[in-house]
């Protein structure tokens, strides 16, 4: 519990900063969060292990879990499993705390619950990812050579940068309230990555999706079983209402 609550703390912080950076920045896209879409679910756990366990945690959620996305345990063993041994255990990753403190000023947050902890702009915590993963461009001013239009001055480098190549914003500068404003118009690519500007968006949207699940993984089984509660119970309501009126419809 006690690391649960750590970890909710660290990705609460994470967001909040990013969001209170990005204050008047641009706003974020809607993610294309659909989590009863298994193949999007399952791109995004090969991602997820692929790009982001190397340095981020999911200390919360075991890897057999990913049965419940199609998986077989021999599949989760020969392509997910590469920070520990064991089918049963949690996505920890691979970095040093101590290392990771140095590299980037602060150790990264457990992304279990990443993707719910916080709204902001008008959207959801899924829709910042969405958007923060998709707005890195090169910045040589900084340490690790890379800057973000939703989280300026981030310490994560771009992971993904070999997919989407490098960029760089395009601004256009207006004057408002007498004083000159930089806008944000559009992207310059400076180098291609592997994927197309659409596979590209479509993967993070794949990533993204699969860090909602990963918040919630019992959600559509939560939401199953309260339908049926509430079905019981308006049936058990209108039973016991019978049952009264019977009761008393001899007493005056």
């Amino acid at each position: 519990m006690k690391k649960l609550i750590l970890g909710l703390i660290t990705a609460l912080g994470l967001l909040g900063g990013a969001h209170a950076s990005s204050g008047g920045g641009i706003s974020w896209d809607k993610a294309p969060v659909n989590t009863s879409d298994v193949a999007s679910l399952q791109n995004g756990a090969k991602l997820f292990v692929n790009y982001c366990l190397s340095c981020h945690s999911a200390a919360f959620m075991r890897y057999n879990r990913l049965q419940d996305l199609g998986f077989t345990n021999e599949q989760i063993k020969d392509n997910l499993l590469f920070a520990t041994d064991k089918v049963g255990e949690t996505m920890k990753s691979a970095i040093d705390p101590k290392q990771a403190k140095e590299w980037f000023g602060a150790n990264p947050p457990d992304l279990t619950l990443i993707a719910r902890s916080r709204a902001g702009h008008g959207g959801t915590g899924a829709d910042y990812l969405y958007t923060f993963l998709r707005t890195f461009y090169v910045d040589e001013t900084k340490a690790t050579g890379w800057n973000n239009l939703v989280f300026p001055s981030v310490g994560m480098p771009h992971a993904l940068w070999e997919l989407q190549g490098k960029r760089r914003p395009i601004y256009e500068t207006k004057e408002e309230h007498g004083h000159e404003v930089h806008v944000f118009k559009g992207w310059e690519q400076l180098t291609p990555g592997t994927m197309t500007p659409l596979q590209y968006d479509q993967a993070i949207g794949d990533l993204v999706n699969f860090l909602q699940w990963m918040g919630e993984p019992a959600q559509k089984t939560r939401v199953r079983v309260g339908v049926w509660v509430l079905l019981f119970l308006l049936m058990f309501t209108v039973i016991t209402w019978r049952l009264n009126a019977a009761y008393w419809k001899d007493v005056k």
